[in-house]
């Protein structure tokens, strides 16, 4: 029941921030403005030194067990995950989903025999068929800036069922065409985080978290 939960919160957040930084001190402190900002679904990469501290750390402070309006309630899941046993390590250390930048069966499996929602990185037809049919409930479209929207009816032509996520290249600017074209959620990565760590200025994140979900919420007629 709580991998059908966390499934159902991804898609009512519909935008995740993928989160990259140098010390898992940074990288946490980049999550919670992205949480102030109204983000609840975060990503920490596995790319970060020692992500797994600020996993564990923000999984404590945060929990998708709270009320969804309470300053506590966030998702927290980790990316990156070349492998199964990287995606228990994380799932161990409190990550409640897992995303991939390619498909591994492995991972699929092992995180499917814990219930944990996997998300593995796509970019055809055929990688997404094997997605679903090992068992993912949601496939990354990635990289997305190699793709226009229109790709997803595309696809959901001959995979109607395919819960499409694209991550890499989405933006305010388009964010409302990914969403209209049927995506179940977007994945923002370095526009979200790249003006505050020029400027040194952390609160900046927050200040994007609330234009993106404001365009989501635009988008979804919310």
């Amino acid at each position: 029941m709580k991998k059908i939960r966390v499934l159902q919160q991804l898609a009512d957040a519909g935008v995740v921030a993928v989160l990259r930084a140098d010390s898992p001190e940074e990288v946490a402190e980049m999550a919670r403005h992205a949480i102030k900002g109204g983000i609840k679904a975060i990503e920490i990469t596995m790319t970060v030194p020692f992500a797994l501290r600020a996993i564990e750390e923000l999984s404590k402070q945060y929990s998708s067990s709270a009320p969804p309006d309470a300053d506590n309630f966030a998702i927290i899941g980790v990316g990156t995950v070349l492998d199964a046993e990287t995606a228990r390590a994380a799932i161990l250390s409190g990550a409640e989903f897992v995303v991939a930048p390619a498909l591994n069966p492995d991972t699929i499996k092992l995180c499917n025999r814990y219930s944990i929602p996997v998300m593995p990185g796509t970019m055809t037809v055929h990688e997404i068929q094997s997605a679903l049919e090992l068992g993912a409930d949601i496939v990354k479209l990635f990289p997305g800036n190699l793709f226009s929207p229109s790709v997803i009816p595309s696809i959901k032509g001959p995979l109607p069922q395919a819960n499409i996520m694209p991550t890499g290249g989405v933006s305010l600017e388009n964010l409302k065409d990914w969403i209209k074209a049927g995506a179940v959620a977007v994945g923002i990565g370095s526009d979200l985080t790249k003006e505050a760590v020029q400027k040194g200025d952390f609160t900046l994140i927050e200040k994007k978290a609330g234009a993106y979900m404001e365009a989501y919420r635009s988008a979804k007629g919310l």
